[in-house]
């Protein structure tokens, strides 16, 4: 299937009158534009750009050898006895009952084959068209070959269903002709609900001042200048007005030299494109503001947010509970080695909540390829801290919103919430993925443990050495003879030296031991938070930033559109 720019190039030819490459661009600028914004912003924003596409698309598929023109007026204008003067057939029904025309009625100039599909899409009826093909020998209709005239029904009928029909048909043809008369030519209807409706279809907008020989030469004058002045006031400077008669074929001069003009230029569909267009891209211009960058959420913006992320995840308990892990192993691998299997039997904090810290990279390895990843004991948020971070995603979503038209905030607050619901179980995983720094030993834990292991073994040397004594002394048998460290017996001397050393080492390294918690603790504090950021990026910001990127390309295509 063809490309709508394709069709446009078709079209047009090599017609240098229309700017073919600007035109082609524009359109396909405008289905840009749909692309991108369909899924963010709301449908009664984009209905008449759908249209235009849509309408585009079919007419420029159809034939382009027949320029559709539609006679429009209020009830007792005249038009469809200006559309049988125009046919020089009586085609239309006139009469005094009103409305009079209930369904559109078609004239071919020309053979009525060709234009079949292009009046079924109008949506004329079969039994509603009708041909000048016998009438084409004379010069003066062959000028006219290829009009499709249209008469429609009444804009301003009592029925309902002929208001709707005018609307839908004014929406498809290549160029309008408005149709009044003396009496009701300043209509409020006619100027407000169309006229300036049509502002940017100046090119393809004909108004008549119908019925014209009721009135002397200079009434026409004072009247055509009056309309005139109220065309300018609805926007449509330059909009041809003239006078007609249907009663009078020398009034129909100047008008079928118009219809004549247009259909021998073969633009009026073009420039009717060309027109809805400019409409569409002025209505479209109010969801489109200035520049918006894509990383339009501030650090203090996402720094609030990883605090509230952080807070329900329970970082700080993690942190907490790092701190503690850090003493407890400490101490269990540097305290007297007889008070370490005591120690060893109460639990490590880490592993209370179910955070291994034990071959972490290997393990997270296989998460990566499909293996689950066992679920933390964090306590889970309460309200408060669910509160917070609905609080922090909807300034996300502000902070992203402000410089935007108001018309994307609800997209943005929508992305921004759109993965809220797996917030809970990714913050858990990040915090079970973190690396806590806590899966090696500190190379002084080992150095001290032996030092600690040979002091005990002192003292237990000396205790042994010294019961040995007694033993013996019990016993009866020769006393020992034990060495001395000046006045102090050896086996005393370790013993005691064994004991004392062993609980000053562990008082020393008490402080060394605390400083080493805090660093553990702040580490843990930094890496749980920048895998928090992650998830908050991945979850909040980026749906965010696919907004902005979104209404980035939007703003792109929608200036091209509005090129001129």
């Amino acid at each position: 299937m063809s490309s709508l720019a394709d069709r446009v190039r078709r079209a047009l030819g090599n017609d240098d009158r229309v700017n073919v490459e600007q035109l082609t661009e524009r359109l396909s600028a405008l289905e840009r534009f749909l692309r991108v914004t369909d899924p963010y912003l709301p449908d009664s924003n984009l209905v008449a750009a759908h249209t235009l596409v849509e309408r585009a698309g079919g007419r420029l598929a159809l034939s382009q050898d027949h320029t559709v023109v539609a006679l429009a007026g209020s009830t007792g204008s005249g038009k469809s006895s200006l559309f049988n003067a125009l046919a020089r057939l009586k085609l239309s029904p006139v009469g005094v009952r009103r409305p009079t025309t209930g369904v559109a009625h078609a004239c071919v100039w020309g053979p009525l084959e060709p234009a079949n599909r292009l009046l079924d899409w109008v949506g004329v009826l079969p039994r509603q068209r009708f041909i000048r093909e016998s009438a084409l020998d004379g010069d003066d209709e062959a000028a006219l070959r290829g009009l499709v005239l249209l008469d429609l029904p009444d804009f301003d009928s009592i029925e309902q269903s002929h208001r709707l029909e005018v609307d839908r048909l004014l929406g498809l043809v290549d160029q309008v002709v408005w149709v009044v008369d003396p009496q009701k030519y300043g209509d409020r209807i006619l100027h407000n609900a169309y006229l300036k409706q049509f502002r940017s279809l100046t090119d393809v907008t004909v108004v008549v001042l119908n019925q014209a020989d009721r009135l002397n030469p200079s009434d026409t004058e004072i009247v055509l200048t009056d309309l005139k002045r109220l065309l300018e006031e609805d926007g449509l400077t330059g909009v041809p007005a003239l006078a007609t008669s249907a009663k009078q074929p020398g009034m129909l001069t100047e008008l079928r030299a118009s219809l004549e003009k247009t259909v021998a230029e073969r633009q009026a569909a073009l420039r009717r494109l060309a027109g809805d267009l400019d409409a569409v891209s002025d209505q479209l211009a109010a969801t489109i503001g200035p520049p918006a960058a894509e990383d339009e959420v501030d650090r203090a913006t996402v720094r609030q947010l990883t605090d509230a992320l952080a807070a329900s995840a329970g970082v700080p308990a993690v942190v907490e509970a790092t701190s503690g892990a850090y003493r407890h192993r400490a101490i269990a691998n540097t305290g007297w080695p007889l008070i370490r299997g005591v120690r060893k039997l109460r639990p490590d904090p880490l592993k209370r909540l179910h955070i291994d810290t034990e071959g972490v990279a290997p393990f997270f390895e296989d998460e990566d390829q499909g293996a689950p990843v066992p679920r933390t004991s964090v306590p889970d948020a309460d309200a408060a801290q669910k509160s917070a971070v609905g609080l922090s995603v909807r300034a996300v979503a502000a902070r992203a919103a402000a410089p935007l038209p108001e018309v994307w905030a609800p997209a943005l607050n929508n992305a921004a919430r759109s993965k809220l619901h797996d917030l809970p179980d990714a913050l858990d995983r990040a915090i079970a993925k973190t690396d806590l720094g806590m899966s090696r030993k500190p190379f002084w834990w080992t150095a001290v443990g032996i030092l600690q292991w040979l002091l005990t073994i002192a003292a237990i040397a000396g205790l042994g050495w010294l019961l040995t004594g007694y033993a013996m002394r019990a016993l009866g048998l020769p006393k020992l003879d034990y060495p001395e460290v000046g006045v102090v017996p050896l086996p005393t001397l370790l013993l005691l030296g064994g004991l004392v050393l062993g609980l000053l080492l562990a008082m020393l390294l008490r402080p060394i031991v605390n400083a080493g918690a805090r660093r553990a603790q702040r580490r843990a504090e930094h890496r749980l938070r920048q895998s928090v950021t992650e998830v908050g990026r991945e979850h909040v910001v980026a749906p965010v930033r696919e907004v902005l990127h979104a209404y980035a390309q939007a703003r792109e295509s929608l200036t091209v559109v509005r090129s001129e």
